[in-house]
C-alpha cells in the first residue's frame, strides 16, 4: 500500500507542475511586456513623488510629459522639436543610404570574388576595431563642423558594417547552388545576380540593421560636436543648461525612434526575403 502511494504521488506531483508551467505559458508575450512597463512606470512614479529620488536628478512622469508638450509648442532654441527630428534623421539616412550601397556593393563583390576579398581584408581589419566616434576629430579637421562631416562619419560607419555582413553572405552561398548554376550554363553575372545576391539577402538585411542602428547612435555623438540642430545638439545644450527634464526627452526620442527605424526595416526584409524560416 505505501508503495502504491508513492507511485501515485510520483504522477500527481510531475502532472500538477506541468499544469503550473503551462499555464504560464499561455499567456501572451505582449501581455507580459505591457505589465512589466507598467510596474516600471510605478515604480517611477513613486520614486519620484513620494521623495526617494530628487527631481533635480529623475524627474516624475508628469514633469516630463508636462516639458513634452511644451518642447511640441515652443520647440527648442528656435527650432520646433519635429525639426531637431528632421534634423537628425536626414543626416542619418543619407549617410546610411550612401553607406549601405557602397557596403553592400563592395561586400558582395569580395565574397564572390577571392582577388577583391584580398584587397580590402587588410583594410577592413584595421578599420572594424576602432569606434567609429574616434573619427570625429579627424572628420572635424578635414570637413568642418557643418553637414558634410556629420554625413561623412555616418556613411563609414554604415559601410564598415554592410561590407562585411554582405561579403558573409555572398560567402557563405552553398556550393550546390553554384553548381547547378554551371550545370544550367549559366554566365557569371547571371550566377551573381540569380544565385549568389539571393542567397545573401539575409545576411545583407542583418549588416543593414545593425549599419542603422549605430548610424544613428553616432549622429547623435556627432551632433554634440558643433551642430545647431537635431536630438544630440538638444541633449548637450539642455544638460549644459541643467535642463534635466530635456535630457531625458532627447534620450526617450532616440530610442524610440531607434526601434521605429528597426522595426521598419524588418518590415521590409520580410517583404523581399519572404523565404526566410521557411525552409
Amino acid at each position: 500500500m505505501k508503495l502504491f502511494s508513492l507511485i501515485l504521488a510520483s504522477m500527481i506531483v510531475p502532472a500538477a507542475a506541468s499544469s503550473r508551467r503551462h499555464s504560464w505559458s499561455v499567456i501572451p508575450g505582449p501581455v507580459v511586456s505591457t505589465v512589466s512597463i507598467i510596474i516600471i512606470v510605478l515604480i517611477w512614479f513613486v520614486a519620484t513623488n513620494y521623495g526617494a529620488v530628487p527631481a533635480e536628478y529623475l524627474p516624475s512622469p508628469q514633469a516630463l510629459i508636462s516639458r513634452f508638450w511644451t518642447l511640441l509648442r515652443e520647440g527648442y532654441q528656435g527650432e520646433s522639436l519635429f525639426g531637431q527630428i528632421g534634423a537628425s534623421l536626414s543626416r542619418t539616412l543619407s549617410g546610411f543610404v550612401i553607406g549601405g550601397t557602397l557596403g553592400v556593393a563592395v561586400g558582395l563583390a569580395a565574397g564572390y570574388s577571392r582577388l577583391v576579398a584580398a584587397a580590402i581584408s587588410p583594410v577592413m581589419s584595421f578599420i572594424r576595431p576602432i569606434p567609429p566616434i574616434a573619427f570625429i576629430p579627424m572628420v572635424v579637421l578635414y570637413f568642418g563642423l557643418g553637414e558634410t562631416g556629420k554625413i561623412v562619419l555616418i556613411t563609414v560607419t554604415a559601410f564598415n558594417y554592410a561590407v562585411v555582413n554582405a561579403q558573409a553572405g555572398a560567402m557563405g552561398t552553398p556550393i550546390a547552388y553554384r553548381r547547378a548554376a554551371a550545370t544550367l550554363g549559366l554566365s557569371k553575372w547571371q550566377e551573381f545576380w540569380n544565385v549568389i545576391f539571393p542567397a545573401s539577402l539575409p545576411s545583407i538585411f542583418t549588416g543593414l540593421r545593425v549599419a542603422l542602428a549605430l548610424s544613428w547612435a553616432v549622429v547623435v555623438a556627432a551632433e554634440l560636436v558643433g551642430a545647431q540642430t537635431g536630438l544630440g545638439f538638444m541633449i548637450n545644450n539642455a544638460a549644459l543648461l541643467f535642463d534635466i527634464p530635456t535630457v531625458f526627452i532627447g534620450i526617450a526620442l532616440i530610442g524610440l525612434i531607434g526601434l521605429i527605424l528597426n522595426t521598419i526595416i524588418e518590415i521590409v526584409e520580410k517583404r523581399v526575403v519572404h523565404w526566410k524560416g521557411r525552409g
